[in-house]
């Protein structure tokens, strides 16, 4: 099992519990879609599964790693080695081109392959925007990039958050087909949180948050 979470509970001080006793688990290659109303805590489990924030009990081991186990440093190397995300937001670099956005994540854990970004380049339909900057590009241009830079390092866990909430119908549809093509050719394992059921269906398996609690 490349992701386990275990009975695990967060809360922030001062508010009610945002997750309780959740259990899930994910395997290699699997695509698993997160759903629920806002507030139902799926970004806080998103961002617990990718080792950005801790939690309060319960334990998540990712690819054999305990994290109650790892210290800051621990986490940001694993999340560097096995774990890439894309968000609504499409937090690409403003200052670097588009070519230098996709290579980003990979030459800061040290796997740059060329060739494997010159693929990813061209099945994105990038490879002629290269030289230009993210405020040059659409949105559904853009979230292409933020895809690209995350599979070029050949994660083992994507996390995506609501990655097609910013675009319209036409770009989601062929932003999802992109990703969901390229993650199943990697055979990464995909966590998408979405609030459409439309997108729910077309991953392997479905869970539901309501109340902090999978349903």
């Amino acid at each position: 099992m490349l992701l386990s979470i275990e009975h695990v509970r967060k809360a922030y001080p001062g508010q009610r519990p945002v997750l309780q006793d959740v259990s899930l688990a994910l395997d290699h290659g699997e695509t698993l879609a997160l759903t629920g109303e806002s507030g139902s805590g799926k970004s806080t489990l998103l961002n617990l599964a990718g080792a950005l924030d801790a939690f309060d009990s319960g334990e998540i081991t990712l690819d054999g790693k305990a994290l109650s186990a790892l210290d800051d440093t621990g986490r940001a190397d694993l999340r560097r080695d096995r774990v890439a995300l894309v968000f609504q937001q499409f937090n690409l670099i403003p200052s670097l081109t588009v070519g230098q956005n996709l290579a980003f994540h990979a030459r800061l854990g040290g796997r740059l392959d060329k060739a494997w970004l010159s693929e990813l380049s061209h099945r994105l339909g990038l490879a002629d925007l290269h030289d230009r900057y993210p405020e040059n590009l659409s949105g559904g241009q853009q979230q292409r990039v933020a895809i690209g830079r995350a599979l070029a390092a050949r994660p083992k866990l994507l996390l995506a958050d609501e990655p097609t909430g910013n675009l319209d119908e036409n770009a989601s549809r062929e932003v999802l087909d992109l990703m969901l093509e390229l993650v199943r050719e990697t055979g990464a394992a995909l966590l998408l949180v979405t609030h459409s059921v439309e997108i729910a269906n077309r991953l392997d398996r479905r869970a539901h948050l309501a109340g902090g609690k999978i349903t």
